[in-house]
């Protein structure tokens, strides 16, 4: 009893006494505003108040979109809790999947193509406008040489001197070889002693050699040519000048075959694949035919317009006599040509097999040169060649090569028609060389097995079954005609046996006109020239498979 007293006692100790200032009251008061704000608290949510209303509707708006924009089953995730901390692992452990789907779907959906870039004094101008073009369509990407990241170099300019391209990367190509200057340097190519090629002589180095030449042919023009620029002009003894180093002086067809009283030289696309084993394809989809503006005759050596090719020159479309058949018939230049060669009697096949013949031959002559180079790359692989030859025939058909221009013009911006000519060049070529694809891909690298497999099998390359299966090719790859067989194949042999397949398979309207069928090889002997041993290993095997499929005869 003592202790419930106590107890009592410290109870109303611990509540203070109200004293005679009105404490006792002020605290009633506040408790009564306590109740008064709860009050309203509860009016503020009473559904049956107006305002009750339009606060429950906003707060369920807000939180159907909250729920919305969580990550998918959050909710289920958080009510399957067991606890806070195992449930705040359970959460972290289903949420890694989900951030792993969302990164596969963001990466599928970017646009990933094989990529370009342009090299050269001005990437950005007109001149290109046909090769971009072409290289859009095939579904490729510009991109600038502040990447690594890319799959073809299209170089206007010779790039080999400005960017390091040594250590390539198996899949990227450039649109030019190593060395390739040789074949298209004017002076180089013009001092090539060869059947098409008219005498010429550097200077000054050469100079004794020209007087005496000159003296022996008394009657022979000759021009004076700049080594880089067009600039042409026919001189006498007295006016060339023997002191330059830029120029060499070659002799002057002066009795060229004339298209309704005009003089014109042939432009022929020409594309190199692969050197040692040389591949060398031209376009014969069309032949670009550039006629001299003035009548060749009465003839005036101080005018340049009646026998020197210009920008200004005249197209096939306004020479009168090929009218009819190119803008009447719609054939294109080269046939246009051979149907007026035809109508005077002749046979314009003559010109075609000359033609080839000396592109063949002044390629021939300097592959060894640009062989020579290549083994400073990583492969050789990575190079391919478009160029185009310019070539002139005088009356009695016979052709002679002039040069060879590494960057031709591709620009239709002087003649409109042309464009249809450079896109179907452009496009022709870069299928056969694997810049276009029918196949959808990201880059030039190397697909998987299967899309390989399909593309070209080993069974589309192997040759002589018969041959190799006996004596003594199945015993030994030490006699030199079992090269061919499969197991005396290298790593590097099939890709090169792969790639001439896929050259042949997809060469659309280029017509390869090295290797030689082996009925033309008597020309290697007319010409005096000695095969490489990989060229003549390239030479047999499109012999053998022209055996097994008469395409690859020609």
């Amino acid at each position: 009893m003592d202790k419930r007293k106590s107890d009592r006692k410290k109870r109303d100790a611990s509540i203070p006494e109200p004293d005679s200032s009105g404490t006792e009251k002020d605290g009633s008061n506040q408790v009564n505003q306590v109740v008064q704000r709860v009050e309203e608290l509860n009016c503020f949510f009473d559904l049956r108040t107006k305002r009750g209303q339009i606060l429950f509707f906003t707060v369920t708006i807000l939180a159907a979109t909250l729920t919305q924009c969580l990550p998918k089953d959050a909710l289920s995730t958080i009510f399957q809790m067991k606890d806070a901390q195992s449930g705040s692992q359970q959460s972290k452990v289903q949420c890694e999947p989900e951030v792993k789907v969302v990164e596969k779907l963001v990466s599928h959906r970017v646009d990933t193509r094989p990529k370009y870039w342009i090299y050269g004094r001005n990437p950005d101008g007109d001149h290109l406008l046909h090769v971009k073009n072409v290289l859009q369509r095939f579904g490729m990407e510009q991109v600038g040489n502040d990447t690594e990241d890319w799959d073809l170099l299209w170089a206007h300019d010779y790039p080999f001197r400005k960017v390091n391209l040594f250590h390539l990367k198996p899949h990227q190509l450039v649109n030019h070889f190593p060395g390739s200057g040789y074949i298209t340097n004017k002076v180089d190519l013009s001092t090539t002693e060869m059947k098409y090629i008219p005498k010429a002589f550097k200077l000054p180095n050469e100079e004794d050699e020209f007087r005496k030449y000159a003296q022996q042919n008394p009657s022979t023009r000759f021009v004076q040519k700049n080594n880089q620029h067009r600039h042409i002009e026919i001189k006498t003894i007295e006016e060339i000048d023997f002191g330059s180093n830029d120029t060499f002086i070659q002799e002057f067809i002066d009795d060229p075959l004339l298209v309704d009283g005009y003089k014109f030289d042939i432009g022929v696309y020409t594309v190199i694949t692969s050197i040692d084993p040389l591949r060398v394809y031209i376009y014969k989809g069309d032949i670009l035919f550039r006629y001299c503006p003035v009548k060749y005759y009465p003839f005036d050596p101080k005018n340049l317009d009646k026998y020197i090719v210009g920008d200004d020159y005249l197209p096939t479309w306004e020479v009168p006599v090929l009218k009819p058949y190119y803008t009447r018939q719609g054939f294109g230049m080269k046939e246009s040509f051979d149907a007026y060669i035809r109508s005077t009697g002749r046979d314009p096949s003559n010109i075609w097999e000359q033609v080839e013949d000396a592109i063949r031959l002044a390629i021939l002559k300097k592959e060894h040169l640009l062989a020579g180079i290549l083994p400073r790359y990583a492969s050789k692989r990575n190079f391919f060649e478009m160029m185009r030859f310019d070539l002139v025939v005088d009356k009695n058909l016979r052709v002679f090569l002039m040069e060879a221009n590494m960057s031709p013009n591709l620009s239709s911006a002087h003649f409109k028609p042309n464009r249809l000519l450079y896109e179907q060049v452009i496009y022709n070529f870069l299928r056969m060389v694997g810049v276009g694809s029918d196949l959808s891909r990201e880059s030039f690298r190397k697909r998987s097995p299967d899309v390989e497999a399909m593309v070209s099998s080993l069974k589309n390359i192997v040759v002589e079954a018969n041959h190799c299966s006996e004596a003594p090719c199945a015993e030994s790859c030490a006699p030199a005609e079992c090269s061919l067989c499969v197991s005396c194949l290298s790593g590097a042999d099939l890709k090169e046996l792969h790639a001439a397949y896929r050259e042949h398979l997809n060469r659309g309207d280029m017509k390869r006109i090295f290797p030689v069928p082996k009925a033309d090889q008597r020309i290697f002997e007319q010409h005096s020239l000695d095969l490489s041993v990989r060229n003549r290993w390239m030479n047999n095997w499109f012999d053998a498979k022209c055996e097994m499929d008469r395409s690859y005869c020609f």
